[in-house]
């Protein structure tokens, strides 16, 4: 029930995603006007950045975009991207759009403006910002916090089966599973959707094959298949390793829990900024720690309600000294990383990051006192247990004084109930930790303070003149069973001249259809002009297209239509304003 209502918050309230890195210099710069047209465009961020096939779009003083070579990185700057431009470029004013994925896998986007020879009479009309999909960002976001909780949950199970050496190991085998099936899962499902998590786009894109290789050229790519088959190899090695000793046992489980600590630390905030080595290491620590202690809990909380044999003093005494080890690990690594990404004491409370940290400051230090009542609890289990006590019987209201007695009274062994205080004060500290790892997952996608502080030395305000993109959504109905539905319609830069048009197709539940044929034509009948055929083509869950051309400005006529079988079809007619 907790799980599910986070989740429902996750997918209800995602805010966006803050990235690491801004843009720090443009050549030309931002509202320069130059003599002649120049041979590159070159962007300077403020950290090392993965480029996209799309990641420069320019377009020129008439609105068309510009035909230009794919971007790549300056020959040893991986924080500078360029790219080649047409030698033939008019004068005028020129849009520059761009977008990149941060070192830390964020995507960032931005835009500026340029002018040859002098800039156009009509400036460019101020574009829409570019938005994350919500529904590819929420699914990202929902996997992300998914698989913190598997692997604290798979590690911390591991070690504590490993390092406290339960009597009784059946219950740890359904979260031992659960783990691992979850962060297998949740991994693969983040490595199908990072595609579309960088270019913005929506889910059903992430069906594109092709967009494949460029997912896995990249460093949160790379960590994201590492992960999954980091997974595969530790279901292969299981078996092997169940006949070895404890201390080679252990040996792996470090390695594997090291390796897997890798793959965050490698493609989030760790790996960019200062002290990159220094980070990683300790964002490995502070993983590791956390999952110990996070996972242990659930791991011995399972012990506590569904062993056979309930685990003696010396497992939760183990478990004990393997806790507070975890939470002098995480108070240490934290402090560096909350230094490290504040900057100053003032960006406590003066940016999002840092209220954000306070909030984690503020549970982590209520778990330490659940914690700290925990141990109080496993301390009164070492006592020896007391079954009863010896009480002098009634005195009677009259007659002789009857022989001295005594009567033996039965009470419940202090050793069960120090054992259900423990039980309770262990639920508590579980659920507050799930609390903790929500906003540990909120904390790993916000902009650091002091790379915020950073930004704000750059360039700033980078107004582009990119003309927002037009969003259209058609509902059909062919009037046969499940035969109506949605049509998600978006045309980039839905203006004169060149267009992209993308289509996806919903059905009567909202969820993606696939339909044998779609065709979308568009007509402007005061100039007596179309009808212009989209050519739209199926490409893998979307419909898409770049090459429509709409000469004129106008009120235009689409006509979608929309065949869901061989016989059955319908067509809908939708106005679209098309400017300059």
């Amino acid at each position: 029930m907790l799980l599910g209502t986070l989740l429902v918050l996750l997918l209800a309230g995602a805010a966006p995603a803050s990235a690491h890195a801004a843009l720090r210099a443009s050549d030309p710069e931002d509202g320069s006007v130059v003599r002649t047209a120049p041979t590159h465009i070159t962007l300077t961020f403020t950290e090392s950045v993965g480029l996209l096939e799309d990641s420069f779009r320019i377009y020129g003083p008439d609105n068309r975009r510009v035909h230009m070579e794919e971007p790549e990185h300056a020959a040893g700057a991986a924080d500078t991207a360029r790219a080649a431009l047409p030698r033939d470029l008019d004068e005028g004013t020129y849009t520059v759009a761009w977008r990149v994925v941060s070192a830390d896998s964020h995507p960032v986007s931005g835009a500026f403006t340029f002018s040859i020879g002098k800039p156009s009479p009509t400036p460019p009309a101020a574009p829409q910002e570019h938005a994350e999909h919500p529904v590819t960002k929420s699914l990202y976001d929902t996997g992300r916090y998914l698989a913190y909780i598997a692997a604290a949950l798979l590690i911390g199970t591991a070690a504590f089966a490993a390092l406290c050496r339960p009597p009784d190991t059946g219950p740890l085998r359904a979260p031992l599973l659960f783990g691992w099936w979850t962060l297998l899962v949740t991994t693969a499902a983040l490595l199908v959707l990072r595609s579309s998590y960088e270019k913005g786009t929506s889910p059903a894109t992430a069906l594109d094959v092709s967009a494949f290789p460029d997912t896995l050229s990249g460093r949160p790519g790379m960590a994201l298949l590492a992960r999954v088959l980091l997974l595969l190899a530790a279901a292969l090695l299981l078996p092997v390793l169940r006949h070895r000793t404890l201390r080679t046992r252990v040996t792996a489980g470090a390695a594997f829990s090291v390796g897997l600590a890798l793959t965050w630390a490698s493609a989030e905030h760790a790996s960019a900024g200062i002290q990159v080595p220094a980070a990683m290491t300790s964002s490995v620590l502070h993983l590791l720690a956390m999952a110990a202690w996070l996972g242990g809990l659930t791991a011995l909380l399972l012990t506590l309600h569904r062993a056979k044999t309930p685990p003696p003093y010396d497992t939760v005494a183990r478990f004990s000294r393997l806790a507070f080890t975890s939470v002098t690990v995480l108070v240490l690594t934290g402090a560096y990383q909350s230094w490290r990404g504040l900057g100053s004491w003032s960006a406590l409370t003066g940016t999002a990051y840092g209220r954000t940290l306070a909030v984690k400051l503020a549970a982590t230090v209520f778990l330490l006192l659940a914690a700290a009542l925990s141990r109080r609890w496993t301390a009164l289990l070492a006592r020896p247990a007391v079954a009863g006590e010896r009480v002098p019987a009634l005195v009677g209201a009259s007659g002789p004084p009857p022989e001295p007695r005594t009567t033996h009274v039965t009470t419940a062994p202090p050793e069960a109930v120090h054992r259900r205080a423990l039980r309770r004060s262990v639920l508590a500290e579980v659920v507050v930790a799930v609390a903790v790892l929500l906003v540990t997952t909120v904390l790993t996608g916000t902009l650091p303070s002091r790379a915020e502080a950073e930004a704000a030395k750059a360039p700033a305000p980078q107004v582009a003149g990119l003309p927002g993109a037009q969003a259209l959504t058609v509902p059909y109905d062919t009037g046969t069973p499940g035969g109506s539905g949605t049509v998600q319609l978006t045309m980039d830069p839905g203006r004169v001249g060149e267009n992209g048009l993308q289509a996806v197709v919903f059905g009567p539940q909202g969820a993606l259809s696939f339909v044998p044929e779609l065709r979308v034509t568009f007509t402007l009948p005061s100039k007596d002009v179309g009808p212009i055929d989209a050519g739209l083509t199926d490409r893998g869950g979307y419909w898409a297209t770049n090459d429509l051309t709409l000469p004129l400005e106008g009120a235009w006529t689409m006509k979608l239509t929309v065949r869901v079988s061989d016989i059955d079809q319908v067509t809908v007619e939708r106005g679209v304003r098309i400017g300059r």
